[in-house]
């Protein structure tokens, strides 16, 4: 009995520590994360580093990743620098008791990764480290004292797709099926609201408020924020002829908005559409018009706050608009510069 019971706990940690010490995939629910990930972390079986250092560490993981950390995405991204961490732990055969400053400097200049995603990782295990000297784990924070990298970004990575670009790529979509309908609804929203992917995708048929003045979109963005922005005339025409075409009108208001489809000649389901299928979606939808795939759903994003920024909107409107914390933020989408920098090289006598 005994044997079996450890058996089947490994069992259990052998599955869902890849939810815990890895990437979580972005298509599950966000409930079924929040499950997956507490299984996880609260299964007997740690790693051995952190079994090494007594139950006050495994206590403190647990507390750290399951009751400290409320946003998942925040919990993925911290969960693969603890991971990372237990393994060059492993690799170095040291102990977390014996982790002194300039060890954890080691760590973090080890790492075959970007300078932000180093900054990321070293935020990380200041926190991880902290709740460790809590309870009383480890004396002390070695990574208090490790200073961050210095870098500063000027312009944003992300490719931009221009407004002709958006118009071929509406243009190029057969509105004979519904699948068609959605598409195009789904391409109008990121032409003219600029909103995430995940805050697209999480939009239900209540969230489509009718108002005085025309329809609103009230958009649940990360970190808990909500907010609500006009929808288009001409948008409002696609949305209609999409839920009519789809059949969905008259539906719960906590039913999804967007729907899946098993492939591109098929009938819609009931069930929501994932990150994970828009991406791929505009992936095929941009194939097919013949422009670079390398575009995103976030290249909206970048399209919408040139455009109105090249018009002499206010920051302060546009960083609103697309959902952004503070306004430099919004200028890293700014691609009229990179624009001036091209103009000048070219001018170059040669």
């Amino acid at each position: 009995m005994v044997l079996l019971r450890r058996w089947t706990g490994a069992l259990w940690y052998s599955a869902l520590k890849y939810v815990t010490f890895r990437d979580m995939t972005n298509d599950l629910p966000r409930t079924l994360k929040h499950e997956k990930t507490r299984i996880a972390l609260r299964s007997p079986e740690f790693p051995a580093v952190l079994q090494r250092a007594g139950a006050n560490a495994c206590f403190a993981a647990d507390e750290f990743f399951s009751a400290r950390i409320s946003n998942w995405q925040t919990r993925r991204a911290y969960a693969r620098a603890v991971r990372w961490f237990f393994k060059w732990c492993e690799a170095e055969g040291l102990e977390l008791p014996h982790i002194t400053p300039g060890l954890a400097g080691r760590f973090i200049r080890s790492l075959k990764v970007s300078d932000a995603t180093k900054n990321q990782a070293l935020a990380a295990m200041r926190h991880f480290f902290d709740v460790l000297v809590e309870r009383h784990a480890v004396v002390l924070n070695p990574f208090q004292s490790v200073r961050g990298i210095k870098y500063q970004v000027l312009d944003g990575k992300t490719p931009e797709i221009t407004i002709s670009q958006a118009r071929i790529l509406v243009a190029s979509i057969d509105l004979s099926l519904p699948i068609g309908l959605r598409d195009r609804a789904i391409l109008g929203t990121f032409i003219t609201t600029g909103c995430r992917v995940g805050a697209l995708c999480r939009l239900r048929v209540g969230d489509l408020r009718p108002q005085e003045d025309g329809r609103t979109f009230r958009f649940r963005e990360k970190n808990g924020k909500e907010r609500e922005i006009p929808v288009r005339s001409d948008l409002d025409e696609w949305i209609d002829e999409y839920l009519q075409a789809a059949g969905i009108a008259g539906d719960p208001p906590d039913s999804p908005l967007w729907r899946q489809a098993p492939n591109l000649w098929g009938a819609l389901t009931k069930r929501r559409l994932r990150t994970s299928g828009v991406r791929a979606m505009l992936k095929t939808r941009l194939a097919a018009a013949g422009l670079p795939t390398n575009l995103t759903p976030h290249s909206f994003r970048v399209m919408v706050v040139t455009a109105l920024l090249a018009q002499n909107v206010p920051v302060e409107e546009v960083q609103h608009l697309v959902g952004h914390s503070h306004p430099s933020t919004t200028q890293l989408y700014d691609r009229r510069r990179r624009r001036i920098n091209r103009s000048i090289v070219e001018r170059i006598p040669f």
